[in-house]
Parts: structure tokens; sequence; C-alpha cells
């Protein structure tokens, strides 16, 4: 899957960028288009159990999703004195990308040249809680999973449940690493925080992206949105940001390890024409055709749970 970074700190990368409606490629000097860098892959085939023959780390011992048992996680009052603290800020050059497999959304911080330097004006930054003290977690992506129909699409479980989508905040650790890419499968280099969705009233955080994917309809599509956007409007208040950590991986290829997890205990809420919008994202290109016995639809996109293999979660609050 295609990201876009140049998150660097003072760092100015040229790279070659993927024209999003024809897939052809050209130099990075369009300064209306982010610069695109690799860090989670196209799976080569989307059965999750057969990832491992194509990325090794897929069949590792820490592997994400998980089936978090309430009654099993451990109560850890330390969590509870250093609260999370979201930092996040406004984008005004947000990007909305449908990859095929997925939906994902950029916001990015401001670049201001310094005559030194390009610098980012502007972070939203994720630190407290489970990560160490004096790490800071810019946020990098926005990903969202979502099932077919409404007894399913998250990937993370609790007690057996599963909700209809599940949103999840990719940070990388700025503190110890120069990007994404150097943080991946770094020790401490990527914390995700997952938020269940679930569908009720209409969620008006949500609306500026739902908004905009009649514009993103098929594989490749991206889409610059026409406001502000800030990924707190996602967050419930922080009197509910009671929360499960784990140790695990991302969900999609390469399934790199050393990700710590931060699952939200309370959902986002939605409206069911939310929740269709992303429906009927397709995954293949314009022009093209779906697969046979596919309808083409983008739904289902969730791994399923993997072993806990005696994993500790802790939870921030007592059952």
């Amino acid at each position: 899957m295609e990201t876009f970074k140049n998150r660097g700190r003072g760092m100015l990368q040229r790279s070659r960028v993927v024209d999003s409606r024809e897939g052809e490629s050209y130099p990075a000097h369009r300064p209306e288009r982010p610069q695109v860098k690799r860090v989670f892959h196209d799976p080569k085939n989307k059965e999750c159990s057969e990832w491992g023959m194509y990325y090794p780390e897929a069949s590792g011992s820490k592997q994400s999703p998980i089936d978090l048992i309430s009654n099993d996680a451990i109560y850890d009052p330390s969590l509870a004195e250093r609260p999370l603290k979201f930092h996040y800020s406004t984008s005004r050059e947000t990007e909305v990308l449908n990859n095929g497999y997925t939906l994902v959304v950029f916001p990015r911080p401001k670049q201001v040249d310094s005559g030194l330097r390009i610098e980012s004006i502007g972070r939203s930054v994720l630190y407290g809680g489970p990560l160490t003290d004096t790490a800071e977690y810019d946020l990098s992506e926005i990903r969202f999973h979502w099932g077919r129909d409404c007894d399913r699409g998250s990937e993370h479980l609790i007690n057996h449940k599963a909700f209809p989508m599940e949103i999840q905040f990719v940070h990388w650790n700025s503190r110890l690493y120069s990007s994404i890419e150097e943080a991946v499968g770094g020790r401490h280099g990527i914390t995700i925080v997952a938020m269940f969705g679930q569908i009720g009233r209409e969620h008006s955080g949500l609306r500026i992206v739902a908004d905009a994917l009649e514009d993103v309809l098929y594989k490749g599509r991206q889409k610059t949105l026409s406001g502000p956007f800030n990924t707190s409007t996602f967050l419930p208040d922080p009197a509910l940001w009671d929360y499960w950590t784990y140790e695990g991986s991302l969900t999609t290829p390469p399934c790199s390890e050393n990700v710590t997890w931060i699952v939200l205990r309370y959902p986002l809420m939605m409206s069911l024409n939310q929740m269709e919008n992303f429906r009927r994202l397709c995954t293949f290109v314009k022009g093209d055709h779906p697969h046979p016995g596919d309808d083409g639809f983008m739904a289902d996109n969730f791994r399923p749970p993997q072993p806990l293999n005696g994993r500790v979660v802790r939870a921030s609050f007592q059952s």
C-alpha cells in the first residue's frame, strides 16, 4: 500500500510519485501532491492466511490484531497516572487515497522553507500512556477497515465481538527515527491508536471524509480535502479515553512487529449512510473489471485475529 511521506525533520527527499489516475510515474516535482513512500504494501494475495508466503514477518509470534478478552486484561494503574495526550493540529492539505485495499487519510503538517531546511509546522503528536517518557509519536496516516455487513468489519475483537468498522491512527517515533520508513519494525518505532466504529447518529467529524468518497471510488484515486481537517474530531471526550494496550504488529503487509497498540474502549458513532459510503468504494481501477467471482466493492478488508502467544494485555481502567 502506498503512503505519502516526507516526515523526516529537516529532510526534503526526492522520489518518484505514482499518478493516481493512470498508474504512471513521474519525477516528484508537483507541489500540489505529496511524495509517495512505501511503508504498507499491496497484499500479493488478499487471503490473509497466505501473507506469510510473501512477508515472513506475517508469521511472527506477536502479530495483530487480536481478540481482546476484557477479563484477561491486567489493570495497570500507572497508565491512568500518565494519561494519553493527543496534540493534533489542523491540516489544510489532507489527502484521501483509495489504494484498492482500504481507504487512507494523510493529514499533512504545513511545510515551511526556513532557508536552511524544510520545517514541519503544526505537527500532530501523541505521547503519554504506555509510551516511553521521552517519546513523541507523529501522526502519519489514518486507515479504515470495515465489513460488508454490520456484524463484522473491525480487525480487533472485544470478547469475540466485532464492530462494523475500525479506524487506525498510525504514529511513528520522531524522537528515535528520522522517518516512518526507518521506524517500521524498529524498537519503540510505531504506535497505532485504534477506535471502533459503531452505527448510530451521524458523526460530524467524519462528514468531511465521507463526503469525499465519491471522488475516490476507484483504486488509485486520490483527492485533497476541500476544507481544514483535524483528527481530534474523531476522538471521544477525554473522560472516555479508557483503553487496552499490548505489543503487536502492523495488520497489513509487511506485518512488521514492534508496534504498540492502544485500543480505545469507546467507539465512534457514525450513521448507516456514512458507513454505506465506504462500502461503495471499489477495489479496481476505473475502466477495469473486478476479478471473477468478486463484485469489486471494498469490504471485509480486515485481518482475522492472531494468536496471543502469551502476550500481556494491559488496561487503563478497572473492569
